[in-house]
């Protein structure tokens, strides 16, 4: 078994079962952890009725610029049935050096890489640190995000911390560390349409309007034609219907209204409100000459986002190519992630570990893995506060 720092604060943390937004003494032992080797930590607990309270933690060593920020999660999604893991899922179990776990990916395990890599640059240094490191960690990502990096960059604002770069250990790569740099992601809308039609016994339909029947007539408009062909450093936006819904209990009676849950992953061709209007333009052309009517709600959760290539993109090739001999590719694919937030604090860019397990029954990371990565962190630093 490979044995290394970074395995060692991806064990503890792991142990932790903070199931968003539980912190589970995840945090703890990022602070103490932190605070061993020079670090300013500060808690940061945030609470909103009517939303989970949850804990976050900021910690930075160093008082000048730049700032480099090391961004994550500590909290995880639920495990499902525990009975369907291969091992304990907060166990943190190795088998054939592998770690087994819930948030060895996603992203526990990227964090104790952070972890790592930071002690051995500050135990290398022969000069004072030339600048800041610090930690923005949160235990809300899993959950609303309401309470946690939101929350978070205005405390910093307010008293006056600047980031000037930022990485987010989000799993970034698809097989194999060091193939991809997450630099933006596509915005995400989460809509509900509903189809108004009349109710009415099955047996005398002319009496009545099923909306039903509107409703997949719609769907399958609205999927036939697309939002946009992609952008420059964006592939296309991506509708999909992902929840129907009547609500009629009864199996002779036609049904009043009908409703489907929507989610568009969207591009930089769409802002948020150009992207609703079409929405809504297209509903409306959809039902001319019907008797079907509609309403729609929509709730915007981050919209997109591109960092541009430059110092902070090379030099974190430099180091992945230094360490791996790969050449990163630049990419916008994925989900969203807390860089949403960050974007507009300072560039942001994403690089962790591989994404294949993360969310699934038996998420794994191989334990060289973490130690590539680790790697890769540390020659980021060297890179990131050169004289060069």
């Amino acid at each position: 078994m490979i044995d290394t720092d970074a395995l060692k604060h991806a064990i503890k943390l792991i142990q932790c079962k903070s199931v968003t937004p539980l912190e589970a003494g995840a945090l703890d032992y990022l602070e103490t952890a932190l605070s061993k080797i020079g670090f300013d930590c500060t808690r940061l607990p945030f609470r909103e009725a009517g939303t989970p309270d949850v804990d976050n933690l900021y910690a930075r060593i160093g008082t000048s610029a730049p700032n480099i920020c090391f961004a994550g999660h500590t909290d995880v999604v639920p495990v499902g049935d525990e009975a369907d893991w291969a091992v304990p899922p907060f166990e943190a179990r190795i088998t054939n050096d592998i770690l087994f776990g819930r948030g060895t990916a996603d992203m526990k395990g990227s964090i104790a890489c952070f972890v790592a890599a930071v002690e051995n640059y500050l135990s290398s240094l022969t000069r004072e640190l030339p600048g800041s490191i610090s930690f923005l960690i949160t235990g809300d990502e899993e959950g609303p995000a309401i309470n946690g990096t939101i929350k978070m960059l205005d405390w910093l604002e307010q008293h006056g911390e600047k980031l000037d770069h930022c990485i987010v250990g989000e799993p970034s790569n698809p097989a194999e560390i060091g193939e991809m740099i997450k630099i933006g992601r596509r915005g995400s809308m989460n809509g509900t349409i509903t189809i108004i039609g009349k109710q009415g016994h099955v047996a005398y339909q002319h009496l009545a309007n099923n909306p039903v029947e509107g409703l997949a007539m719609l769907i399958g408009k609205l999927l036939g034609e697309p939002l946009d062909t992609g952008t420059s450093t964006f592939m296309p936006s991506n509708l999909e219907f992902t929840n129907l819904e009547v609500n009629n209990e009864a199996v002779n009676v036609i049904p009043a209204r009908a409703s489907a849950r929507f989610n568009i992953r969207f591009n930089d061709a769409h802002s948020p409100a150009s992207l609703e209007q079409l929405m809504r333009d297209r509903i409306k052309a959809a039902l001319v000459d019907t008797a079907f009517s509609a309403k729609m709600t929509v709730r915007v959760s981050g919209d997109s986002f591109v960092t541009q290539p430059g110092a902070l993109t090379d030099k974190l090739s430099a180091a992945i190519l230094e360490v791996t001999g790969l050449t990163p590719e630049l990419s916008t694919t994925g989900g969203t992630s807390d860089a949403r937030f960050i974007k507009n604090h300072c560039p942001v860019i994403e690089f962790g570990l591989v994404n294949a397990t993360i969310h699934q029954v038996d998420e794994r990371v191989p334990v060289a893995h973490m130690q590539t990565l680790t790697a890769i962190y540390g020659a980021f630093l060297q890179n990131y506060f050169s004289q060069d």
